[in-house]
């Protein structure tokens, strides 16, 4: 990884060494501007590779490159987007833009659906997470691009694009006509109750549209009866600062501290504090963090713990604590740059520190953690109420629980099933009873709402296994039996029956989350909710 990472700054150095000494020689000594020099040296470069290289290059890809080695020397975050990775970026801010509603990619030749969208028109012609995009207008994708794939599932609002569908069960391609619409990226993924008291969030990431959908959210919530809260932040990659800010506010005292940047250059030094009393500040809240929490995510998590507002249950964050600016620069490309750092209000720094090749960082998730990790001393801080937090290393929870995968630990066996996709595939045999979106099922098996994994599917998916050539561990799978009943409900019930159902089902089994409903009584004694601190100001 690191090797591939460093190749394009290694070649770039290389070219710039050959050139300043072979091409420019004393010229380049002669400026007495160091910047313009540097420019110089980069153009003659470009244009000798432009010139004289064996094979024609492109040189939007020769600049991009440059620029891609030059940012990689800096941080694991910095970063070149060129104008597509810019404008997904984008979207994914605003929350929106016009399609289908789908996420594809190239597996084995072949352009496949990996997620969807409720609502989107996708999600209402039938088409399901696994499916094969085989034709678009009449034309053979085998080998297409993502690139290539969007291009031409992508257009105005309103007009039609015809697609071929290749799914198991189904011995010939579907044909669907799908009409192109605005499409809700939500950031809110399972909103419902637990019991007649507890509201339950899972705030997947962060967008421009956060704060508004979690405002709507708590308010249902309140009307359906919630006295206590359980935020699920696991495996949050974070976002828009501003919207980390928000959600801290609506927990938070106002003028209570959520949050400062530092950094070195103008108006990187910043405070943000709570600017309106939060609606929710007396209500006791139990927030779940996993290894995958990261950045906004870690601003939230933090600031609660911090001013002892909300007990953190869970692993140890990924801890990202760098303000990335994104800049326009032209061509419709843009940087990632950081700026800045962020502390939580006590003053810690959530960043952990990286090695020159990024590697051991940027894999963090994929260790194991230890509950009791030593801690160094310097990084000591204590909450309002005076309880011990620490630095330098993500957001420790107050209470730990392994659960990598979807609240569970299971063996190495079945974590690749879960890579894999096995389980999202398997879901490809079912269809829900009453779905007449896609007319006539083939070979899929009708199911209904509410179905139980009995040991005849867990059999059955089992054959499925075997059918795949996936090499079958008898033990691990007898150990993964609760999470392969989870992970097969699951994401049957994310195909057929939408997500709020199928977290809702996936939360009575998943065994960090059930944990954390067992904290409340903890989490109602922090020292905010009784009047005991003195809040950070």
């Amino acid at each position: 990884m690191s090797k591939h990472r460093a190749l394009p700054a290694v070649l770039f150095a290389v070219t710039v060494s050959a050139l300043v000494g072979g091409v420019l020689g004393r010229r380049a000594q002669a400026t007495a501007d160091p910047l313009t020099d540097r420019y110089r040296v980069f153009t003659a470069a470009l244009a000798a590779v432009e010139q004289e290289y064996v094979e024609d290059v492109e040189s939007d890809r020769l600049v991009y490159s440059a620029i891609t080695g030059m940012l990689q020397t800096l941080d694991p975050h910095s970063s070149f987007l060129d104008p597509r990775a810019y404008a997904q970026m984008r979207e994914r801010q605003e929350g929106r833009y016009y399609g289908l509603g789908i996420t594809i990619s190239p597996l084995d030749g072949d352009i496949t659906v990996m997620a969807l969208f409720e609502g989107s028109p996708a999600y209402k012609k039938g088409i399901r997470r696994g499916d094969v995009i085989a034709r678009i207008e009449g034309e053979d994708t085998k080998g297409w691009t993502s690139d290539q794939a969007v291009k031409r599932l992508r257009g105005p609002k309103g007009t039609q694009v015809k697609v071929g569908l290749r799914r198991q069960g189904y011995p010939e391609l579907i044909e669907l006509s799908v009409e192109r619409d605005e499409v809700h990226i939500p950031t809110l993924k399972g909103v419902f109750m637990i019991g007649a008291d507890t509201g339950y969030i899972r705030l997947n990431d962060f967008s421009e549209t956060t704060d508004r959908d979690l405002g709507e959210a708590l308010d249902s919530l309140s009307a359906k009866g919630m006295k206590r809260l359980l935020l699920d932040l696991r495996d949050n990659p974070g976002g828009p600062l501003d919207q980390a800010i928000k959600v801290s506010d609506r927990f938070l005292p106002k003028g209570d501290m959520v949050v400062y940047t530092r950094g070195r250059t103008r108006n990187s030094d910043q405070d943000y504090r709570a600017a309106d009393p939060g609606d929710f500040g007396t209500m006791p809240i139990v927030v779940l963090v996993s290894r995958s929490s990261a950045s906004a995510a870690e601003i939230v998590s933090g600031a609660l713990q911090d001013h002892d507002r909300a007990l953190i249950v869970g692993e140890t964050t990924f801890g990202k604590a760098l303000v990335q600016s994104v800049y326009r620069i032209s061509e419709g490309a843009g940087l990632a740059l950081t700026t800045a750092r962020y502390f939580t209000p006590s003053g810690r720094l959530i960043q952990r520190p990286w090695d020159g090749t990024f590697d051991e960082y940027l894999t963090y998730s994929l260790r194991e953690q230890k509950a009791d990790a030593p801690h160094d001393p310097a990084n000591l801080k204590l909450t309002d109420a005076g309880r011990k937090v620490y630095g330098g290393g993500g957001i420790e929870p107050d209470q730990y629980i392994a659960g990598p995968v979807e609240g569970f630990d299971p063996t190495r066996f079945g974590r690749a099933l879960f890579a894999r996709q096995v389980f999202a595939d398997y879901a490809g045999r079912y269809t829900a009873e009453g779905d007449t979106r896609i007319k006539g099922n083939g070979q899929a098996r009708t199911i209904t709402r509410g179905f139980t994994v009995d040991d005849a599917m867990v059999a059955d998916f089992r054959a499925y296994l075997q059918s795949r050539k996936v090499r079958i561990d008898d033990e691990a799978m007898k150990t993964d039996d609760q999470f392969i009943r989870a992970m097969i409900q699951y994401d049957i019930d994310l195909a057929l029956f939408g997500v709020e159902e199928a977290r809702r089902n996936l939360i009575a089994r998943d065994p960090q989350a059930q944990f954390a409903l067992q904290q409340f009584e903890e989490a109602a004694r922090l020292p905010l909710l009784d009047g005991a601190s003195t809040s950070r100001r």
